[in-house]
C-alpha cells in the first residue's frame, strides 16, 4: 500500500503542534508495511504548475491520499482524489475553536474558517482527530463524512536524554528550586494570562519555552505579557533542543482554554513530569486528577496545586510515575497500528 502523507508549508510548520503530529505520524508507518510519501508531486510545486499549464499529469501515484492541513495544496490533493476514485483521509488539526485566540484576528474569522472547515472536511471519506472531543466539535458543525479519532501519540525516543541536558538549560535560563513550565507557541489560548497570572501569585521560577511573535500576527496579550513579563517568568522563545525544555522543568503548568489533545503534556508525562492542566473535557478522555495529574479551574487552584506539590515532593514523584505510564499508551506503535487499519478500511469501503 503506497499512501501520500502531506504537510504543506511543512517547514513553516516545524515546531507547530501540526508539525510534530505529523512527524509522529510518519514515524509510526515507518514500523509497517505502508510505504510512505511526503509530496503530492514528483518535483516542486513551481515545476508542478508549469506541468499543469502543459496538461501533463503532475500527481504521483498513492493508493491513498492523507492530508493533515487546510491549505490549497491540501485543496488540489483532494480534488484530485475525488475525480480519480483515490480515497481520502482528512486529518482535523484545526478547528474554529482551537483557532481562537492564536493570532491578531483569529476570533473574527472563526465564523468563516467553520463555514470552510464544514466544506473542506465534508469531502474525506474519512476525517482523522486526536480525540472524542474534537469529534464531537466536527459533528456540531455538521461534517459530513465519518470521523475517527486516533490519538497524535508521543515520540519517546526523540525524547531520550533529556535528563542530561538539565543543568545546561537551567544555567541557561537563571532557573531554580521547582521550576514550573510549559512547552509550545505562546498564545493566549494556551492559558498565557492565567500562567503569568499564577506566577505573580508565587516565587517559583516559571519558564515557558517555545517561540512567540510580537509582530502584525502577534496578539495584544502576547505582546502585553512577553513584554510587561513578571520578574519570576522566562519566555525562552525558539530553543533548539526541545528536550532541554523537559529536562530543566519540574511542574508541566497548562492552563489551556482549548485542545484538541496536548502533545506536549505527554511528552512532559513521558518524561515522568508532574502535569498541572486546567479541567477542559477533552482531559477528561484521557488523564484522571490525583492520579496522573492535577486539574485546575481558577489561578487560586493552580497556585495551590503548586504550593501542594512543593510541599509533597513524593505526590510530584508518584504523579510523575503515573503519566509516564499513561503516556506509553500513547506509543508511536499503537498510533502505527490505528493508521494502518484505517488505510485498509478505507480502501475496502468498510468504514463505520
Amino acid at each position: 500500500m503506497r499512501v501520500l502523507n502531506y504537510l504543506e508549508f511543512a517547514s513553516q510548520l516545524e515546531r507547530s503542534g501540526i508539525g510534530t503530529s505529523t512527524d509522529q505520524q510518519r514515524a509510526a508507518l515507518a514500523t509497517t508495511d505502508v510505504d510512505v510519501v511526503t509530496s503530492p508531486w514528483p518535483d516542486s510545486p513551481l515545476s508542478a504548475a508549469v506541468d499543469v499549464a502543459r496538461g501533463d499529469c503532475v500527481f504521483r501515484d498513492y493508493d491513498v491520499a492523507h492530508c493533515n492541513l487546510i491549505g490549497p495544496g491540501s485543496v488540489a490533493v483532494a480534488r484530485h482524489a475525488k475525480r480519480n476514485d483515490i480515497p481520502l483521509v482528512l486529518h482535523s488539526h484545526v478547528t474554529r475553536e482551537d483557532f481562537a485566540e492564536s493570532f491578531r484576528g483569529s476570533n473574527a474569522v472563526g465564523p468563516a474558517l467553520g463555514k470552510y472547515l464544514k466544506w473542506f472536511y465534508s469531502q474525506a471519506d474519512v476525517v482523522l482527530c486526536p480525540s472524542e472531543y474534537t469529534k464531537r466539535v466536527l459533528e456540531s458543525y455538521p461534517v459530513d463524512a465519518p470521523i475517527r479519532p486516533i490519538s497524535n501519540g508521543v515520540d519517546t525516543d526523540s525524547l531520550e536524554g533529556f535528563e542530561a541536558l538539565r543543568d545546561e538549560y537551567r544555567e541557561k535560563y537563571d532557573l531554580d528550586g521547582m521550576t514550573v513550565f510549559a512547552v509550545g507557541n505562546v498564545f493566549e489560548r494556551k492559558g498565557l494570562t492565567t500562567f503569568c497570572e499564577v506566577a505573580k501569585q508565587t516565587d517559583y521560577d516559571f519558564a515557558w519555552f517555545g517561540p512567540y511573535d510580537t509582530g502584525p500576527h502577534a496578539s495584544k496579550k502576547v505582546k502585553y505579557w512577553v513584554e510587561n513579563a513578571p520578574e519570576n517568568v522566562t519566555f525562552t522563545g525558539w530553543i533548539d533542543d526541545i528536550r532541554g525544555a523537559f529536562g530543566a522543568g519540574d511542574v508541566y503548568l497548562f492552563p489551556t482554554k482549548n485542545e484538541n489533545q496536548g502533545i506536549a503534556v505527554l511528552e512532559a508525562m513521558a518524561c515522568g513530569k508532574a502535569v498541572v492542566l486546567r479541567d477542559i473535557p477533552v482531559f477528561e478522555e484521557f488523564y484522571t486528577h490525583g492520579h496522573d495529574c492535577l486539574k485546575c479551574s481558577t489561578d487560586e487552584e493552580f497556585r495551590r496545586a503548586l504550593d501542594l506539590l512543593d510541599r509533597d515532593p513524593d505526590l510530584r514523584r508518584r504523579l510523575g510515575e503515573n503519566a509516564r505510564a499513561t503516556a506509553a499508551e500513547h506509543s508511536l506503535d499503537r498510533v502505527g497500528d490505528r493508521l494502518v487499519e484505517t488505510y485498509e478500511d478505507v480502501l475496502a469501503g468498510t468504514l463505520d
